[in-house]
């Protein structure tokens, strides 16, 4: 069954994947701590991001780029000017809501009141500070709002330094920080959060083909780890949604559970970007195609997606409860790839005759896969924990491992248990899990 809200943010504080932000404090609304399982999921997730858009590809190339940078940047990009949202301010309880997100413009969701709220203001999203001791408007730089003109500024250095010809595409991972107005739904919508964004440069003429490609292409990246496909749709914006520089839009988006909402944008960003910096820079961001003998601003096809809120959205996709033996049994049925660990090694008491020979098996399956060594509680308890935080397999060193050299390995998801001599158990996982 798939997981509710509450059961899947309980599941999380519960066994160490997501912590609230300074929680000995009271906390800090919208700021989340990743703990050990959080950190090693997202981990995975932002891992296998980078091997399918970089590491297997010879057309794309990784950057990573500053997150503060000059205020100029954003001038030219547009944010300082455009980058916000309508805000408006109930008069009976003071809260401030983004309109657009209202179910009902003219009701407060606050306090139920209707018709209080003040005309509507716009609010931008950046994060402000000041470079030097003194705070002043010559000095003043703002946190990134997205990865994107990272890449932009950086595109010519990177172009020339790698010999790159179109098409071609930069890619790069980091953190991002937008000043939310209404942040909420645990780690959905964050004031910071982590983006995986490629930006990929090609001719104008062939953008739109370009375009349809990495919407397939990035769609097949989350079925293809396992999420139901049930859970994914593909939205293309209307004509009033669209950016004034976009020549289309896509959100790929996933059923959470308070609706269908977006993980990942494909844009076709055309030229406007690079056209923006040149201008504003005096730097010429032309591509010379030295075969035609010209030059001109490539386009630009953009997959954006929040690294925190697809690892959400995978923890909730993989959760799934059934009975067995009468008893409700929890199974976070990540694909292994994703898996905070692939394995655990479970000795079968404390015992120093079994926990040493279980510790050296460990310290050597280390060296290749992810995994976490048990010796506390019953076999039994130790194998639901383990269904819980969704590890793949289960290796039981026993009594009888001293006499046949051989472990008991249990399926996460079947339950099944096969016994496995030691000199045949690393095959038999090669044949079952990816290292890492």
């Amino acid at each position: 069954m798939p997981a509710d809200f509450d059961t899947i943010v309980n599941l999380s504080k519960r066994r160490g994947f997501v912590f609230q932000s300074s929680e000995i404090y009271g906390g800090l609304r919208s700021a989340y701590d990743y703990g050990p399982l959080g950190n090693a999921v997202l981990r995975n997730v932002k891992n296998q991001w980078w091997k399918s858009m970089v590491q297997y590809r010879s057309d794309v190339v990784g950057i990573d780029s500053a997150i503060l940078q000059s205020r100029q940047v954003w001038q030219a990009s547009g944010h300082e000017e455009v980058f916000t949202d309508p805000m408006v301010e109930c008069r009976n309880c003071n809260a401030r809501h983004r309109l657009d997100k209202l179910d009902n413009a003219d009701q407060c969701p606050t306090c139920g009141m209707k018709g209080q709220f003040t005309e509507t203001k716009q609010f931008n999203l950046m994060l402000r500070t000041h470079l030097g001791p003194v705070e002043s408007d010559e000095n003043l730089v703002y946190l990134r709002p997205e990865t994107a003109q990272g890449i932009f500024i950086n595109y010519e250095n990177v172009r020339r330094t790698q010999r790159l010809r179109l098409p071609f595409g930069i890619a790069q991972i980091g953190k991002s920080f937008r000043n939310e107005i209404t942040p909420g739904q645990f780690v959905f919508r964050t004031r910071e959060f982590e983006q995986m964004e490629m930006e990929f440069f090609c001719r104008p003429e062939e953008s739109a083909q370009w375009y349809d490609y990495w919407l397939r292409t990035r769609h097949e990246w989350y079925t293809d780890l396992g999420m139901d496909p049930e859970h994914l749709r593909i939205r293309t914006h209307a004509d009033d949604e669209l950016s004034h520089y976009s020549a289309g839009t896509a959100d790929v988006e996933y059923a959470f559970p308070w609706g269908w909402d977006e993980l990942e944008g494909i844009a076709n960003r055309t030229d406007f970007d690079l056209k923006q910096h040149a201008e504003h820079s005096g730097e010429d961001l032309r591509y010379y195609d030295q075969e035609a003998d010209e030059r001109f601003f490539p386009h630009v096809i953009e997959p954006a997606a929040g690294a925190t809120r697809t690892t959400f959205a995978f923890l909730i996709d993989a959760y799934d409860e059934e009975t067995v033996n009468g008893e409700t049994r929890t199974v976070m049925r990540l694909d292994h790839r994703l898996a905070p660990y692939q394995l655990a090694v479970l000795p079968l008491s404390k015992k120093p005759e079994l926990v040493e020979p279980a510790t050296q098996l460990a310290d050597r399956l280390r060296r290749t896969y992810e995994l976490e060594m048990d010796v506390t509680q019953a076999i039994g308890r130790r194998y639901r924990r383990q269904d819980e935080i969704g590890t793949p397999y289960c290796i039981t060193y026993d009594f009888d491992s001293l006499d046949d050299s051989a472990v008991t390995v249990r399926d996460r998801d079947s339950m099944e248990q096969d016994r496995v001599s030691l000199d045949q158990l690393d095959g038999y996982l090669a044949e079952r899990l990816s290292p890492r």
